[in-house]
């Protein structure tokens, strides 16, 4: 011992560490490795997506501002049409393709193209199905507002705005596909850039119709520049499967079966209600708020705050993609281990991105009011209401990432059962009692919808506890396979089966 104490003090150098440190520094770096890989993983699909999603809030500002450009009337006219039209239209669609987040996720996880192209196809002809009910309603929007107690005048110009607006629906069939069809195979930078040129388009295009048509040429731009990019998206899948080789003559388009078609409506209608509720719930609290004492100052301070929630929902829904996308991925490829990490890295990336995006309504609560009105009522209101939004945002962003979680296992319906009784048993009940009964007004309000997320997001993370990831990427396997998987990796769920079988005998 003397003489290594003695060699160290000759040569200056520290003493050098026990076998022990050693190998806990080896284990520590190996567990850091695979948490930075994962890290760098989702932020390459979620930071694509973002900029996505905030292209398409983009473009909505812009609509707005070229109705508001024609007159009040058209303004208000064309607010009330899209509102109806997200509600009964493009809510429904999203919701509907939200099934191919699980089947082309573990189907890309394990290697399958066939199920991959049938998918696709499925979807799509399930969607152009379901825009012909909503399209018959869409005819009669004037008729239905004014039954529902609106203005004639502001009913009949919704209802031309959404006449004009029809097109859409169908282009959205194709697109919402296109898009699930990508991410599902962690493909985000085409959406991207596709949806970059629509938003560059989108502006001349709005000029051009709404001088020569007005607010009809506003309504056609939306649709025409979502074609933009259902045709960019077409031309790049078309190139991509072709670059695979094999992919496109795989073929597996047409080799569908009634089960196939069980299996994708089950989903499709779990995710459709799943995200209808949730989105349909703020459209409540927008009607709620129309009926408080001071509706009118209300709504003002409600519109301006949501326009902010807005722009923090386009980072929600990416991570929500992001996750399910990579834990849809793992459980095909049968990595059950793999599955869980990504789950974990992601809840740990939403309860982070919730304190810095309620960090960030804080910070601009002082100024977001006075650029969009000056009441000096207004301006106060979006203050105070804004510090309990970023009260709401702190759980909000976890709450997407459960979602996504959920949505990745292929069990949508988890999330529906939350949605329902977070939402509809609590918050909307609750916020009715403060108020109304209580006088609390619109803070009542957000009251009911704070105290319906925390329980919501709760009863997710106690869904998310109890998953038995082994088991769910054996499912996966039954999900994803056909007789097209050549080798399917011998990982974790075939270990521990295998366990279990030697352990019976």
């Amino acid at each position: 011992m003397s003489s290594t104490c003695s060699s160290n003090h000759k040569t200056n150098q520290p003493p050098s560490p026990s076998p022990q440190l050693q190998t806990r520094k080896c284990d520590a770096d190996q567990t850091k490795t695979p948490l930075l890989e994962e890290l760098k993983v989702q932020g390459s699909l979620a930071f694509p997506m973002v900029l996505m999603n905030l292209a398409w809030f983009a473009k909505t500002a812009i609509t707005t501002a070229f109705l508001g450009r024609l007159g009040e009337l058209s303004l208000a006219g064309g607010a009330l049409g899209f509102t109806f039209a997200n509600v009964t239209g493009f809510s429904v669609l999203n919701g509907l393709c939200g099934a191919m987040e699980p089947i082309c996720g573990q189907a890309h996880g394990a290697k399958n193209i066939r199920l991959l192209h049938k998918t696709l196809l499925m979807t799509i002809l399930l969607l152009l199905l379901v825009t012909i009910p909503i399209t018959f309603m869409w005819l009669h929007i004037g008729k239905i507002l004014i039954h529902f107690g609106q203005q004639q005048e502001i009913s009949t110009v919704a209802g031309t705005y959404v006449f004009y607006l029809i097109p859409d629906l169908f282009v959205m069939s194709l697109l919402c596909p296109l898009k699930a069809y990508l991410s599902s195979q962690s493909i985000t930078l085409p959406t991207m850039f596709s949806s970059g040129v629509a938003l560059a388009v989108h502006i001349p295009v709005n000029i051009l119709l709404s001088k020569t048509m007005g607010l009809k040429g506003v309504s056609m731009a939306v649709w025409i520049t979502d074609l933009i990019v259902v045709v960019l998206l077409a031309i790049y899948v078309v190139i991509l499967d072709n670059r695979k080789g094999t992919a496109w003559k795989e073929g597996g388009w047409w080799d569908q079966s009634i089960m196939d078609w069980i299996r994708l409506i089950k989903l499709s209608g779990s995710c459709c209600l799943n995200t209808c509720m949730e989105w349909w719930c703020y459209e409540i609290l927008v009607l709620l708020t129309g009926h408080l004492a001071n509706a009118k100052q209300a709504l003002g301070v409600l519109t301006i705050v949501l326009n902010f929630d807005y722009l923090l929902f386009s980072v929600m829904l990416s991570l929500a993609t992001c996750v399910s996308t990579r834990v849809s991925n793992e459980l095909g490829a049968n990595q059950a281990s793999r599955a869980y990490r990504s789950a974990r890295v992601s809840l740990g990336i939403g309860f982070i991105a919730g304190c810095t995006g309620s960090l960030a309504m804080v910070a601009a609560r002082g100024i977001w009011g006075q650029l969009f009105s000056h009441d000096r009522g207004i301006i106060n209101g979006v203050k105070k209401t804004m510090l309990l939004m970023a009260l709401v945002e702190l759980f909000n962003f976890p709450l997407a990432v459960c979602g996504g979680i959920i949505r990745g296992t292929a069990r949508p319906w988890l999330g529906m059962y939350a949605n329902l009784g977070g939402f509809y048993f609590l918050a909307l009940p609750l916020g009715v009692v403060f108020a109304f009964k209580l006088r609390l007004g619109l803070v009542g309000l957000f009251f009911g919808l704070l105290t319906g997320i925390v329980a919501c997001l709760s009863l997710l993370l106690i869904f998310i506890a109890r998953i038995k990831w082994v088991e769910e990427a054996a499912k996966a396997q039954i999900l994803a396979s056909n007789d097209q998987i050549k080798e399917v990796p011998y990982n974790d769920a075939e270990v521990q089966i295998e366990a279990r079988e030697n352990d019976k005998v």
